[in-house]
């Protein structure tokens, strides 16, 4: 089986991941990695929202899995857009790592003792307006590159703190690092931040049925689908501020989300509550909900600023 994966030290930790939970499951299966550079890879001058966005870092590997050259193809599934090539399917969600955003800091200050001005470094417009609102008084510094990179960089004082994923953070040994775990209701996550998809062709059975009994996390997949069924209902993309985080609840699924616009002047909050098959349906009516209180407006806004 090959799977195919972006280059990066955090996309490789991913990959290697799969490979082991595909080996112990069937300990005959051979699996190589099919390394693929993608166009998100190689752009790390511009942030993503004036580049295309979320698409950058799967296409070229989805091309990849369309040409048979990969059986498989592992993503962080807050990088998938909305609607997948055709041919292709999203057949497994792995469990569900840490969700949340984390404060990396040269000092080890947390988001409230950074000093009036300092300056945090990150690219995500999702990111910018939450710590706006937290923080209007911060200089946010746009920042693109691989975990490492942008560690050196607040290392190399050219900043004093980062916002990352925590789970890449914790999956690359750097989890000490953290100085503060930005979690609700203070801020919402990336979509499905945390969680990995599995992405094989649409018609290849036997790699599907292989790939659900090693890796599908039937707990876990109801929060991610609720989350991009929030998404898809607002056409979300990176040029569009808004966050959602999904978890159970008392048996129950319990769905936030958020809309924003870029400077936090204006920024939609909701929840909503329902059965864990209502999932999607979930996702759904919480955007509903957002749209009738204006969110398509200031969606719109940040579009037509680009």
């Amino acid at each position: 089986m090959k799977i195919a994966t972006r280059g990066s030290a955090l996309a490789l930790w991913q990959a290697n991941h799969v490979r082991d939970r595909l080996r112990a499951d069937d300990p005959s299966l051979d699996v190589e990695l099919v390394i693929i550079k993608t166009k998100g890879d190689k752009i790390l001058d511009v942030p993503l929202a004036k580049v295309g966005g979320k698409g950058l870092f799967v296409k070229e590997i989805e091309r990849a899995l369309l040409d048979e050259a990969a059986d498989v193809a592992v993503h962080s599934m807050k990088d998938v857009p909305a609607e997948l090539e055709a041919g292709l399917d999203m057949v497994a969600i792995s469990t569900r790592a840490n969700p949340f955003d984390a404060l990396v800091s040269r000092n080890g200050e947390s988001l409230a003792e950074l000093p009036d001005g300092a300056r945090v470094g990150t690219s995500s417009l999702r990111r910018q307006c939450q710590l706006r609102a937290a923080r209007p008084d911060v200089e946010i510094v746009s920042l693109r590159g691989n975990v490492n990179t942008r560690l050196r960089k607040l290392d190399d004082g050219e900043l004093d703190a980062v916002i990352l994923a925590a789970a890449g953070l914790e999956r690359l040994g750097f989890g000490d690092r953290i100085a503060d775990r930005l979690e609700p209701p203070r801020f919402l996550p990336a979509i499905a931040q945390g969680a990995l998809g599995i992405e094989t062709r649409a018609d290849d059975t036997d790699t599907i049925a292989r790939v659900r009994e090693a890796i599908h996390d039937a707990s876990d997949a109801p929060r991610v689908l609720a989350e991009r069924a929030f998404m898809a209902r607002l056409e979300g993309g990176c040029q569009t501020p808004m966050a959602a985080y999904a978890d159970w609840d008392g048996g129950g699924l319990h769905v936030r989300g958020l809309v924003s616009s870029v400077d936090a002047s204006e920024m939609l909050r909701g929840e909503v509550r329902g059965l864990g098959e209502d999932a999607e349906a979930l996702g759904r009516q919480l955007a509903e909900d957002l749209l009738e209180r204006g969110a398509g407006r200031i969606l719109a806004a940040c579009i037509a600023a680009g």
